[in-house]
């Protein structure tokens, strides 16, 4: 029963997560008039640092092992650097509606990460699956393109951000069972910041009292929703509700992103977007059934 109580309990957070992430490509697509990409994700992770490193004075929390702090390096490399940098880069030529049915393919690649991180091992049909619904991405991406035949650019951007993330999500629930959630991203965070801090201020805007008030308001979210305090509730339900089940909660992102992307910046939801990001639906959703088990 406990078992059991653990995993709603972690679908349920997990919901809140998602739904807390939803709109982080809507906010990058909308902040890519006013910001370089490298600033809009990377400097993100430098105002995200400094908040997270007074959260772990003020908690006086133990510095992590010397393999601890080699894990939360590769969870840095995916989630504070790779995932918010080539989500900007891919925000520049593709919609948010679009990039969220892209996205939609990311909790498949969480539970292929959760293979090689932890000792969970979903089944043949499972990876069937997974297989199944990649495809229904990557022909999204080639009919959509406006680059024409092939996958655009900004696909390929969005394509390498689903590789980090999922990484990083696998990586990050793992360590998360011996340190906590919220100190992985938080020790994640600081580790970056040395790499972060110089190209962001390379790239910040010559002017930046000049900008408005909704763009701040924008990168503020990025900043301590998308890349903070969100990452404190998802990594705690991966850990306590199961990285390949859990990270299934992520089927809803497309649509939430969907209509983010309608309301606030006014994108069409074509007939084509929403039946791919139903076929993505049912493709996540039969995976979900399927069956997980652990290694001996």
């Amino acid at each position: 029963m406990n078992t059991q109580n653990n995993h709603n309990k972690g679908f349920l957070l997990g919901f809140i997560a998602v739904t807390a992430f939803a709109l982080t490509l809507p906010a990058t697509r909308f902040l890519t008039p006013y910001f370089d990409p490298v600033f809009i994700g990377l400097g993100r992770a430098c105002i995200a640092a400094v908040v997270a490193a007074l959260i772990l004075f003020t908690t006086r929390s133990p510095k992590p092992s010397n393999a601890q702090l080699r894990q939360l390096a590769l969870v840095a490399l995916g989630v504070v650097i790779g995932f918010p940098l080539f989500t900007a880069v891919g925000m520049q030529t593709v919609a948010a509606s679009h990039g969220g049915v892209v996205l939609g393919v990311l909790p498949l690649a969480t539970v292929l990460a959760s293979r090689l991180v932890s000792d969970e091992r979903p089944s043949t049909a499972f990876y069937c699956m997974s297989v199944i619904g990649m495809g229904i991405v990557v022909c999204f991406s080639l009919l959509s393109s406006s680059d024409g035949i092939g996958l655009g650019t900004g696909d390929i951007a969005l394509f390498l951000a689903v590789i980090c993330a999922g990484f990083g999500y696998a990586l990050g629930a793992q360590l998360s069972k011996s340190m906590g959630g919220w100190q992985v991203i938080c020790w994640a965070l600081v580790i970056a910041f040395p790499l972060v801090i110089v190209p962001t201020i390379l790239s910040a805007p010559s002017n930046l009292t000049a900008l408005p008030t909704s763009a701040w308001l924008a990168f503020l979210y990025l900043s301590l929703v998308s890349q903070l305090f969100g990452f404190f509730i998802w990594y705690h339900a991966l850990a306590i509700g199961g990285i390949a089940r859990v990270s299934q909660t992520q089927l809803l992102q497309p649509f939430i992103t969907l209509c983010a992307a309608a309301l606030l910046l006014g994108e069409s939801l074509d007939t084509q977007v929403l039946l791919f990001a139903f076929a993505v639906l049912l493709c996540v959703g039969f995976g979900k059934r399927m069956p997980i088990h652990q290694s001996s």
